[in-house]
Formats: structure tokens, C-alpha cells, sequence
């Protein structure tokens, strides 16, 4: 994996290509190339970093169940992972909590990251930011504001009173004109579904360079009330076409979390061989992806919740011998039926493991709300 600048990118490259550019395995090498089908890289390409656990706004879907008294490490503290990371060989992090912008010192953390070689990013509920305070955020590659839909739609998804939306949307806006890269994260519920495209007009029209859509998970808050907020059966089978029209009208440039490719598994015009080219992957979990909490815990997702009694000795053990980590390669590795027998199997690897415990109670079988999985009748509708 290569790390370009302009533009900037992760680009993969075979041993060929990458002894062309003067880099050479070694060891490493000897054996039979794989290509991107491996359980693991030997660092994550990413991590989910949580600065605070802190949130003062009470959103009923968090899935970190943050709190105003929840815990808040010090700058020594996430600058030592920091170090720790890069040292690893990690590319890319991305600051997140609780909310992030409750920290002080995020300019300083940014500016660290940018000189250990990270790139770093943000995701926030734009609470409190300022015109001015948005201008000193220029280290940051990209910061993302969680931005739900249009008119009251935002309120509903958050479960929080009427400001929230305003509040978003001016932080967007003073990113903007700041001539900061903004993203817009928009949680995807049943009841957001039908604003989807009006979402993504408006989300262009605020001046962002993408919009990224989630999948609603259930961890934190988000467990109370997650069957009446989940997408439907028929939402899940209508999204791909539903993603198709809105990047066929050029609205915006999209993204989708890893957790929502196996709703493309009924879906008949989607191209497994384009998605392994333009680097398509369900869950990331354990393979380039790690998280790590406010108290320094690693997980291979950042809504996994169960923990072994293995404490690691720092995070680079933690990316090897975790059995978090190891459980989310090995269920990807050999998936259950009907997931083994799957054409999208190569990109999805499975599904989502946190869905896939919530309603299975276990999170090592199919994920249950994949389309395919509920016609075959293991999967819940």
C-alpha cells in the first residue's frame, strides 16, 4: 500500500511495481504473493481514534453511549498512541469520540499526526464551532460533520431538540469558508431513507466534498430503540439502485461504510469484479482497520463492544494477537452459509459482526439483515 499526496489516495501495488519504486519485502516476499486477499495487513491502513469520550449533546443514537463525565485523556496520552501508530506503519487517523471538539488542543494533536506522517481527519456534531476556530484546522486532510437529512429529519435520527440541525449546518458552512475539505456523515435510518437523494442535493449545495453514508448499528444508545430505527427489508434491497440514481445525476460524490455492502447481495446489476478494482470491501475490521478507545483499547471496529480478558502490551500487539482481531479475519476468512456460497462474498466478508451478535446473539454467523441471508431463512426482516 502506497500513500500518495496528489491526489491524495491509497494505492495498492504488486511486488513488480513496488520494487520499481525501491521497496523490497524481503523476507516478507519469499512467499506466494496473495495480492489484497490476506486476513491481515501487517498495520492497519486506518484507525479510529476516540479523543474524548466526553458529549454533552445526548444523541439517542450513540453508539458510545458518551457522556459529559465519560473519560477524557490527556494530550501525553493520545500523543504517545499517536507515536505508537506511526511507528506501526499506519496511514491514516481519524479523531473521533464522544465529541471532538470539546478538546482544546485538536490543532496541536492534527499538527503532531502531520509530522509523524499520519494524515489525520475528524468527525464532529459541529457543537460549538466557531468561524475563527474553523480556520485553524488546517492540518486536518478532511473533517466530517454528522448531518442527517434535510429539515427535521436530523432531529429525528438524533433523538435531540430542535438547534441540532443549525448547529451542523453551521459548522459546515464555516469549514467551507475556511477552505477546509468537509465531508458530511449521514446515519442512514428507516426513517431518513425516503430524504436520501434531498439529502445528498442539499449536502452539495452546503459546498461538501462527499457525502458518506452509514449504516445504523446497534451499540451504545443505539440498542434501546434499534428495531424501530433499522432500514427495512425492502429499504435494504431498494438502496443500491437508490445509490445508482444519485451518482447517475452527479449530485455528489458518495461513500458507503464497509457494514452496508451486503445489502447489494440480491441486487442485480452490481459488478464483483469492478468492486474488487476500485477497492469495494465490506468489513475492514482486523484486516487494514483498528480502532482504539479513550482508554487506549484497540477493537477491530469502533461499535464492538465485547472484551476478552487479554490486555495487550501496546497497540502493535494488539493488531497481532487480539482475539477480537483474530475472530473478525478467521469469520471472514470462512464464513457460514449462505455467505460461503456467495458471489459477493470477495468484497463483502461477511457482513457486519456487531449486527450479527445484537440479533443472533452471536457474531460469528451471517449478518442477519443482508437481503440474501433473509430469503435463505437465517436472517431477520
Amino acid at each position: 500500500m502506497i500513500a500518495l499526496n496528489e491526489p491524495s489516495a491509497l494505492v495498492a501495488v504488486d511486488r513488480t511495481k513496488a520494487r520499481a519504486l525501491g521497496i523490497d519485502g524481503g523476507e516478507v516476499w519469499e512467499q506466494t504473493d496473495k495480492g489484497l486477499d490476506i486476513d491481515r495487513f501487517q498495520a492497519p491502513n486506518e484507525v479510529h481514534l476516540a479523543v474524548t469520550a466526553r458529549c454533552p449533546v445526548g444523541c439517542q443514537g450513540c453508539y458510545m453511549d458518551a457522556r459529559p463525565d465519560r473519560h477524557h485523556p490527556t494530550f501525553e496520552e493520545l500523543a504517545s498512541r499517536l507515536r505508537s501508530l506511526a511507528g506501526q506503519g499506519v496511514f491514516r487517523v481519524a479523531f473521533g469520540g464522544g465529541e471532538a471538539l470539546i478538546r482544546d488542543d485538536l490543532c496541536e494533536l492534527a499538527t503532531l499526526a502531520r509530522e509523524l506522517g499520519l494524515e489525520a481527519t475528524m468527525t464532529t456534531s459541529g457543537l460549538g464551532l466557531t468561524a475563527e476556530r474553523a480556520k485553524s484546522f488546517g492540518d486536518f486532510a478532511q473533517i466530517n460533520v454528522s448531518w442527517d437529512g434535510p429539515g427535521h429529519v436530523h432531529e429525528q435520527v438524533r433523538g435531540v431538540g430542535r438547534g441540532a440541525r443549525e448547529m451542523a449546518v453551521r459548522a459546515i458552512e464555516h469549514l467551507v469558508q475556511a477552505d477546509v475539505p468537509v465531508g458530511i456523515n449521514m446515519v442512514l435510518t428507516r426513517q431518513s431513507f425516503d430524504s436520501l437523494e434531498q439529502g445528498a442535493r442539499q449536502a452539495a449545495a452546503f459546498g461538501a466534498q462527499e457525502l458518506q453514508l452509514l449504516r445504523y448499528k446497534p451499540a451504545g444508545r443505539a440498542t434501546l430503540e434499534y428495531q424501530a430505527r433499522r432500514l427495512t427489508l425492502e429499504q435494504r434491497e431498494e438502496l443500491p439502485g437508490r445509490l445508482r440514481s444519485i451518482v447517475k445525476q452527479g449530485l455528489i460524490r458518495l461513500r458507503i461504510d464497509c457494514s452496508m455492502i451486503p445489502f447489494f447481495s440480491r441486487d442485480p446489476e452490481s459488478d464483483v469484479a469492478a468492486m474488487q478494482r476500485w477497492g469495494v470491501q465490506g468489513c475492514e475490521g482486523g484486516r487494514s482497520l483498528m480502532t482504539v478507545g479513550a482508554k487506549g483499547r484497540a477493537s477491530p471496529c469502533s461499535f464492538w463492544r465485547d472484551r476478552d480478558d487479554y490486555k495487550a502490551k501496546s497497540l502493535s500487539e494488539a493488531w497481532e494477537r487480539d482475539a477480537a482481531m483474530k475472530g473478525f479475519r478467521d469469520f471472514a476468512a470462512e464464513p457460514s452459509e449462505p455467505c460461503s456460497t456467495c458471489s459477493l462474498r470477495p468484497v463483502c466478508r461477511g457482513g457486519c459482526r456487531v449486527v450479527a451478535k445484537h440479533l443472533l446473539g452471536s457474531a460469528w454467523l451471517s449478518d442477519p439483515e443482508c437481503p440474501r441471508v433473509v430469503r435463505y431463512g437465517l436472517g431477520k426482516p
